[in-house]
């Protein structure tokens, strides 16, 4: 009777694991935000392009593959620097010198092995996390304000150097692109004249299907779904990093590094890792870039580039899963598609006024559209920095837990009632 008793006691813990265990380890709240967002990239063709082709709100379309591409790279971008930022609270200014590392690595791997994307990819990483391994090392000695100001002057010294003192290795100015008397030792050797497209065991990343649907065109691009499987997995990855004893340790340096210190647990080992993780981040996103559009400049390790990730997690929602994301997707639309509305663009759509009265609408508007996007950008930032500190996701939430109350006050009205 004893022995059946604890061989019971023995199992029920296996049972109750394995109970617990959902979704690639995930539970609850993790799993069903992974399945949402799965289904939300795979699905941005038809999500981006909610309206006809030739109507006027045709502008506002998003559902192409550059942009697409672009929402879920930088999104990558900026998880892993919420990884940094979210969790241990120290602000870096320099990482945009990781996702131009990352992306050099990545077309000279092009150059000089294949054209082949996973190889670029797998040593863009490589190549930032050892990069974000020194600069972490040093720059990581110093808190606060100290530590991002470093961390901007490695980014802008790894600028200077591209752009100008290692002009044979990052084509300075010019930038580096690829060329088809490149060595390529695992590849066969161009026909003169050819155009090297990067490419995935022979599919290249520019390939697209179109499907029309009524006045609507949807566009599915190879590039854009193995830079959305990559988003996936680093989105995951974040989860479990989030979830992990060790992003419980991250918590704790942010929360209060001094009372960590005093328990005797060294916090530099924490920060140096999250410090690597988010650069390899960065390098994943430089080499996606690569893979998307072959072509490099110094631009991207620019401190303008840093600042841009900052602004994506605080705007998305610092410390949260998918604010970076949501963050990353909104300032690159703001980029692309409000930045593209000219003044024909206003005069057509407010043509249905009086000629005076129209004219007064598009002065209105025009210095917030066009190249004044980052006037509205701008007050946006700051109307959520004011009004919703935790970003775009605690507006969300806010939402979400309004018309819950308005759900529950009318029904709980209707029972009144009855």
């Amino acid at each position: 009777m004893t022995d059946q008793t604890s061989n019971a006691g023995a199992v029920r813990p296996q049972t109750s694991k394995a109970e617990k265990s959902g979704l690639f380890g995930l539970r609850g709240k993790d799993a069903s935000l992974l399945i949402l967002v799965a289904i939300l990239t795979l699905c941005a063709p038809f999500i981006l392009n909610p309206f006809p082709e030739g109507s006027a709100m045709a502008q506002f379309n998003a559902g192409y593959p550059d942009l697409m591409q672009r929402f879920v790279i930088f999104g990558i971008f900026a998880i892993g620097f919420n990884i940094l930022f979210g969790l241990t609270g120290y602000l870096s200014f320099g990482h945009a010198a990781f996702l131009g590392v990352g992306s050099y690595a990545g077309i000279w791997s092009m150059k000089l092995l294949t054209l082949n994307v996973i190889p670029s990819i797998l040593v863009s990483i490589v190549v930032a996390g050892l990069f974000s391994l020194i600069v972490g090392w040093i720059s990581l000695r110093r808190s606060g304000i100290y530590f991002s100001i470093l961390t901007l002057a490695f980014a802008m010294m790894s600028f200077a150097l591209a752009y100008s003192v290692l002009t044979p290795i990052t084509g300075g100015e010019t930038g580096l692109q690829l060329k088809y008397f490149d060595p390529r030792i695992l590849d066969g050797a161009l026909a003169e004249g050819t155009t090297p497209r990067a490419n995935l065991f022979g599919l290249e990343m520019g390939t697209s299907y179109e499907l029309a649907v009524g006045n609507w065109l949807f566009t599915f691009n190879a590039g854009y779904y193995i830079a959305a499987i990559c988003m996936l997995a680093a989105f995951y990855l974040s989860i479990r990093i989030f979830r992990s004893p060790f992003g419980m340790m991250l918590r704790a340096v942010k929360s209060n590094q001094q009372r960590l210190n005093y328990t005797g647990i060294s916090p530099k080992p924490y920060t140096l890792a999250a410090f690597v993780i988010s650069g390899m981040y960065a390098g994943l996103a430089g080499g996606l870039l690569v893979a998307m559009d072959t072509q490099v400049g110094a631009e991207r390790m620019f401190w303008t580039a840093s600042g841009e990730v900052v602004l994506m997690t605080i705007l998305g929602g610092a410390g949260t899963l998918i604010g970076p994301v949501l963050g990353a997707g909104f300032i690159k639309y703001m980029e692309n598609i409000v930045s593209t509305i000219n003044k024909t663009t206003l005069e057509g759509w407010f043509a249905f006024m009086p000629d005076g009265l129209s004219d007064v609408f598009v002065t209105i508007v025009y210095p917030f559209v066009g190249k004044g996007w980052h006037l509205t950008l701008g007050l946006l930032f700051m109307a959520v920095v004011i009004f919703l500190p935790g970003g775009l996701v605690q507006g969300g939430q806010k939402l979400a837990a309004m018309f819950r109350r308005d759900k529950s006050g009318t029904g709980a009205t209707k029972a009144a009632k009855e």
